[in-house]
């Protein structure tokens, strides 16, 4: 569920103050950089609103880290803005918070502490922010970019004011998960299951002799495994418990489309952002976003697959703290590859692999039809790609196998404009920055133990 993230207009003299105060990653000295929160408030549209809410919190001599504005999502022709705080800002917010919360263009206030922790490492010091932890993966939670409860006007379930009250009722129990907490169980309705059984009989149906080798092995497992069956739309925590025991990715609920950043940056931990909301029973066919039937049926039966888990892991490690345009670029490649990503099977026929072409069988049938245009899997050409969002892709990019993309966004990620380089740690879950000598050692030293183990495995089994 990822989108490209552009910031929103609001009055012209309050975006310039705002760009003033804080600039577009605006970063304090090293010494104020230890931990952080997030600051989400929503405003009603006029004149000198956010002049105010800066006020206050220059009143508490608070510090701005970052700010960002979208359209609200709870106030009528409002907007949402998200503050980082530095962590020596903290007690002063906690404190003041009522000055914010009290004032008359203020809607809503929330604030969302974060246990990462940055380094004094000076190559870190303009580096956009990124998680460190799973739970840092919480902050995201409100700042979604569109869909979810909010439908356009040419959505089919936009008039149904029933439809409306089922997703508004499904992505607020997405917007209150934590990290930890019991993912959320859905009592699907019969429509719902009904949209589903069309879907899942069509597609099941159209993956033989079009989709990867991979999928069609996983697919009976998920039936046997996650409840996977026409009659039975999957809870996301049956789904995400197999995964873990299978690559260690797990699932978590989003309302609806997050920035490509932010989409990104969880494929570092092997967490996949997934909706629970199914698409209008009126076009089961169609969906103008991703829904419960894209996200089960084309991204998650890959995502148990550890060749493919590496290489989605990959793109999430090569995003962390990378610039806008390179983020861009990442983007494009997942699109072309987990989104609408074809490959070679060992016999040398094509098969398909991008969860957007295994979720549509009308574009799971076009794909392989001869029509469109396929090209190899390249370094420099996928990353530059255009694309459309909205009508079949004019243009497939080929991949040799799963691991060779793998080796291709490695190579990738070490031509980004980024000074340093960074491990998942799957013991603690975490995130390493590899910016020092002791951290260096140390990941050569597991490095050369795991090394010791391969060579006596291997001598053991001659």
């Amino acid at each position: 569920m990822f989108s490209t993230n552009n910031t929103s207009d609001t009055t012209s003299k309050d975006f310039d103050l705002m760009k003033k105060i804080s600039g577009s990653y605006f970063v304090l000295p090293e010494s104020e950089q230890k931990k952080r929160a997030t600051l989400f408030f929503s405003i009603t549209d006029e004149v000198g609103a956010l002049d105010k809410c800066l006020q206050a919190l220059k009143l508490a001599d608070v510090n701005l880290t970052r700010i960002e504005s979208r359209p609200s999502k709870t106030v009528e022709l409002g907007y949402d803005f998200f503050v980082d705080l530095s962590e020596a800002s903290l007690d002063k917010i906690k404190a003041s918070l009522d000055n914010v919360t009290k004032l008359d263009v203020v809607r809503e206030v929330n604030l969302i502490e974060s246990s990462q922790t940055v380094t004094d490492s000076s190559d870190e010091k303009h580096t956009v922010w990124f998680p460190r932890k799973k739970i840092d993966l919480d902050t995201f939670a409100e700042k979604v970019l569109e869909m979810g409860q909010d439908l356009p006007s040419d959505h089919p379930g936009a008039l149904d004011p029933e439809y409306r009250k089922r997703r508004y009722e499904i992505t607020q129990l997405a917007k209150q998960y934590k990290t930890g907490m019991k993912l959320p169980h859905i009592e699907y309705t019969q429509e719902e299951r009904d949209t589903w059984k069309t879907i899942y009989n069509s597609l099941k149906d159209a993956y033989k002799g079009r989709a990867c080798s991979e999928h069609l092995h996983i697919f009976p497992l998920m039936e046997k495994n996650c409840g996977y069956s026409p009659d039975n739309i999957p809870q996301i925590e049956d789904v995400s418990n197999f995964l873990k025991d299978c690559t260690g990715f797990t699932l978590r609920p989003v309302m609806g489309l997050l920035s490509s950043r932010d989409f990104l940056n969880a494929f570092a931990f092997r967490v996949f952002h997934s909706t629970q909301y199914i698409r209008h029973s009126s076009k089961p066919f169609y969906t103008p976003e991703p829904d419960v039937c894209h996200e089960l049926l084309g991204h998650a039966p890959l995502l148990a697959d550890p060749d493919f888990a590496e290489f989605c892991q990959e793109i999430g490690l090569a995003s962390l703290g990378v610039s806008d345009d390179d983020i861009k670029k990442l983007a494009t490649i997942f699109w072309f590859t987990v989104e609408f990503g074809l490959c070679k099977e060992k016999n040398g026929e094509i098969r398909v692999y991008g969860a957007g072409v295994l979720s549509s069988k009308g574009e799971l049938e076009y794909a392989l039809s001869g029509k469109p245009e396929l090209r190899p899997l390249s370094i420099t050409e996928t990353p530059v790609q255009e694309y459309p969002i909205t009508q079949y892709q004019p243009v497939y990019f080929v991949a040799e196998s799963f691991k060779s993309a793998t080796e291709m966004v490695r190579r990738f990620a070490a031509t980004l404009d980024r000074k340093f380089d960074v491990r998942y740690n799957p013991y603690t879950e975490t995130v390493e920055v590899l910016d020092n000598k002791a951290k260096i050692n140390q990941f050569a030293v597991e490095i050369s133990n795991n090394i010791q183990r391969l060579t006596s495995a291997l001598l053991r089994n001659q």
